[in-house]
C-alpha cells in the first residue's frame, strides 16, 4: 500500500543576543534601560545563589538547587509575566521568584525547613516550589483553563526541567491544556541533565519543544542563555494566551553549570571540559557585553552593583536568621484540611 505524508512539522530556534552580546535589532527593538535591569537582577540572583550555597555548607539551610548558569532563563522568563499571572516553580526557580518579588529571607526560609517560606503576602501569585518532578504542570493547566473559562487576561507559567518532559504528568497536562486552549505556558528549562542522567539519554528527541506537535501546541526552542530572546518568547507565549489561542511549550536551551543540588557532585558524570565550554556562554558576561557598548556598564558600576546586591542578600540572611524558630506543629498544619487521627496523635506529642 503506498504510504503519502499526512502533515509535516518544524521547530524554530529563537535567539535576539547571541554569545558575543551582539544583538539584532531587526528581529525585535530592545530597550537598554530593561537590558540593565535584567543585568542587575540576574547579578542580585548570582549573588543570593553563591550565598545560598555557602550557607547549605554551613549548616545554616538544608539542601540547595544552584542555578548557577540558568539566570538568564529565569529572570527573562519572569519578567515578562504581569501582577496578574501565576508563577508555577520547581526547586530550582530562586532566579524566577526573586525576579517575581518573593522575599529572599522566605526563599531561605524554605531551604532551612520552614514552612512560612511559602506563605507570600497577598497579591504575590506565585505557587509554592514543587520538589518532586513534574506535579506542578497539572497544576499550571487547571489555572490556565480557570482564567480562560473566567474570561481573565492572565496565565499560568509553570517551570520544570527536561527529565519532567519525559513523565506522564507533563504529556497529561499539555494534553488537556491544548484542548481546553487554557491559559498556560509551559516553560522548560532544558540544561542537559535530569540529575545525573544526559538529556540524550532520557529522550531521543532532538528538542524538548518538538514534543508540542504531538499535542497541537505550538512549541519553540530559545537560547537559555540569552535573556531577551528568553523574554520575548515568554512575552509572546502570554499574549497569544491572553487572546484565547491556547498554550505554547518553550524549551530554554541552556546549561546547569553547578551540582544538581548541593547533596550531589556534578564531576563523577559529567566532563570537565563540557562545564568548561559553556562558561563561555555565560548568560551574564554576553549581557555585559552588551551593556559597555550602550555606555550602562563600567568597572565602578559593577563594583556598585555588588556591593549592593550583597547587602540586600546580607540583610535577607540576618532576617532569615533572626527570625524565631517556627512550632515544630507546622510541619502537620499545611497538609490537610482535617488531620487524619495518626497524625492527629503525632501532632499531639510533639506540642
Amino acid at each position: 500500500m503506498p504510504r503519502k505524508t499526512l502533515a509535516s512539522f518544524k521547530v524554530e530556534y529563537q535567539q535576539l543576543m547571541n554569545e558575543k552580546g551582539d544583538v539584532d535589532e531587526k528581529v525585535a527593538a530592545i530597550d537598554p534601560e530593561f537590558a540593565k535591569r535584567c543585568y542587575e537582577l540576574m547579578t542580585l540572583v548570582r549573588v543570593f545563589d553563591a550565598k545560598a550555597v555557602a550557607m547549605q555548607r554551613q549548616g545554616r539551610i538544608g539542601t540547595y538547587a544552584s542555578v548557577l548558569g540558568q539566570e538568564a532563563a529565569q529572570v527573562g522568563s519572569a519578567l515578562a509575566l504581569q501582577e496578574s499571572d501565576y508563577l508555577l516553580p520547581t526547586y530550582r526557580e530562586a532566579g524566577a521568584l526573586i525576579a517575581r518579588d518573593s522575599p529572599m529571607h522566605q526563599l531561605l526560609q524554605y531551604f532551612g525547613g520552614d514552612e512560612r517560606g511559602s506563605a507570600y503576602e497577598e497579591g504575590i501569585n506565585n505557587f509554592p516550589i514543587a520538589i518532586p518532578i513534574s506535579s506542578q504542570i497539572p497544576h499550571a493547566t487547571g489555572i490556565g483553563w480557570a482564567m480562560r473559562l473566567k474570561g481573565h487576561k492572565a496565565a499560568a507559567l509553570v517551570y520544570f526541567g527536561d527529565g519532567a518532559s519525559s513523565r506522564g504528568d507533563f504529556h497529561e497536562a499539555i494534553n488537556i491544556a491544548a484542548v481546553m486552549k487554557a491559559n498556560a505556558v509551559f516553560f522548560c528549562q532544558n540544561n542537559q541533565y535530569a540529575i545525573s542522567l544526559p538529556r540524550e539519554r532520557q529522550t531521543l528527541a532532538e528538542s524538548i519543544a518538538q514534543k508540542a506537535i504531538s499535542y497541537g501546541v505550538e512549541g519553540l526552542q530559545v537560547d537559555g542563555n540569552d535573556v531577551l530572546g528568553v523574554h520575548k518568547a515568554v512575552s509572546d507565549a502570554l499574549q497569544k494566551a491572553y487572546t484565547g489561542k491556547g498554550p505554547t511549550l518553550i524549551e530554554a536551551y541552556t546549561f546547569r553549570l553547578g551540582d544538581h543540588t548541593t547533596s550531589d557532585d556534578a564531576k563523577k558524570y559529567r566532563d570537565p571540559k563540557l562545564v568548561e565550554q559553556w562558561q563561555k556562554r555565560d548568560p551574564l558576561a554576553r549581557l555585559r557585553v552588551y551593556l559597555r557598548q550602550k555606555m550602562l556598564w563600567d568597572e565602578d558600576y559593577e563594583k556598585s552593583l555588588l556591593e549592593r546586591c550583597a547587602k540586600k542578600v546580607e540583610d535577607a540572611v540576618v532576617r532569615y536568621e533572626s527570625t524565631p524558630a517556627a512550632p515544630l506543629t507546622d510541619m502537620f498544619d499545611y497538609h490537610y484540611a482535617q488531620l487524619p487521627q495518626n497524625l492527629a496523635e503525632q501532632r499531639r506529642e510533639v506540642m
